[in-house]
């Protein structure tokens, strides 16, 4: 941990930038007087804290080959190999833990992966996903019933030692989540959640978002997922599995007990950038279907319209 306090790095850097360029050799000498002196080496031996961050040459490599060819990839006709080959390796990384099928795009079905920021992202993407399939379940049930009436009863759920990017997603998506109280090994059970969405139903409210978190940033604990799967497919509640931390175990064999019931989730995300090698940042979702997510963010103006729309795998 760098010793340096607050507001240290203003001083020595000019006031305004500068008007004429420097050489490499004085940009790397900044780099050692101002920088490295304020770096958390969170690759270290002796940091202990967080997470293991991942780094390594060929994912540095792989890195400044993404950067030379700086393809922007919203879409597949901007850039298909961009497009292709994050479908294709999704795959890859999917069979690596073990997924089940209907989670990868090879399958032939709905399912595939998609390359997140984080995993906060993911969770995020997961809810509103999942709040726009309750909005439309609700809405043919009660079709006098507007976004306004509908929102304000959704609630959804997770335990109390999930990340604090559950609660967040919550917040930035608008609705009410409940945090479950964990059993004595920290882990949220399948009946302390149906009591609760019992609980919640007889209130009126409409429970359609689950997160279990398989490895919990505070104790590396995993959820009863397979308790909670059930649960959450009688409910129609939608079930996003939080893997951020733990995910990478998956890909040996023994240790895929941990997630045992993942075949009854509608999401699964876990983050690369922690155990294998992987720049930061790098978290892998999948969704069995992603239709509801393409669905709550699609926008087309005719400046992203291509001819072979609906035909490349998006990304």
């Amino acid at each position: 941990v760098p010793d340096v306090q607050p507001g240290y790095l203003r001083p020595l850097l000019p006031e305004r930038a500068p008007r004429e360029a420097e050489p490499w050799t004085a940009v790397m000498a900044d780099v050692e007087r101002v920088i490295m002196p304020g770096v958390t080496h969170w690759h270290s031996p002796r940091f202990h804290a967080y997470f293991p961050t991942a780094n390594s040459y060929p994912a540095i490599v792989a890195d400044m080959l993404s950067g030379a060819i700086a393809c922007i990839g919203f879409s597949w006709i901007a850039s298909p190999a961009c497009t292709e080959l994050e479908v294709v390796m999704m795959d890859w990384l999917g069979q690596m833990l073990g997924l089940p099928e209907v989670f990868l795009a090879r399958a032939g079905g709905a399912g595939g992966g998609v390359i997140q920021g984080t995993a906060s992202e993911a969770t995020l993407v997961a809810l509103l996903a999942a709040k726009a399939r309750a909005l439309q379940r609700v809405k043919k049930e009660h079709p006098g019933w507007t976004d306004a009436d509908i929102v304000p009863k959704l609630v959804g759920y997770c335990s109390k030692q999930a990340h604090s990017s559950v609660e967040r997603a919550g917040l930035l998506g608008g609705v009410r989540l409940r945090l479950l109280q964990p059993d004595g090994s920290r882990r949220m059970r399948g009946d302390v959640l149906r009591d609760a969405i019992t609980a919640d139903r007889q209130q009126g409210l409409i429970p359609f978002y689950a997160v279990a978190t398989l490895g919990t940033t505070s104790s590396c604990t995993f959820d009863a997922l397979d308790e909670l799967g059930p649960v959450c497919e009688e409910e129609n509640v939608w079930l996003h599995v939080d893997a951020a931390y733990a995910g990478s175990a998956f890909i040996c064999p023994e240790h895929r007990h941990l997630m045992a019931g993942v075949e009854r989730a509608d999401s699964f995300n876990f983050n690369p950038h922690k155990w294998l090698l992987v720049n930061f940042d790098c978290s892998a979702m999948w969704l069995k279907e992603p239709r509801w997510v393409v669905d709550a963010f699609n926008v087309d103006p005719l400046y992203l319209r291509h001819e072979q729309q609906g035909v490349g795998a998006a990304p």
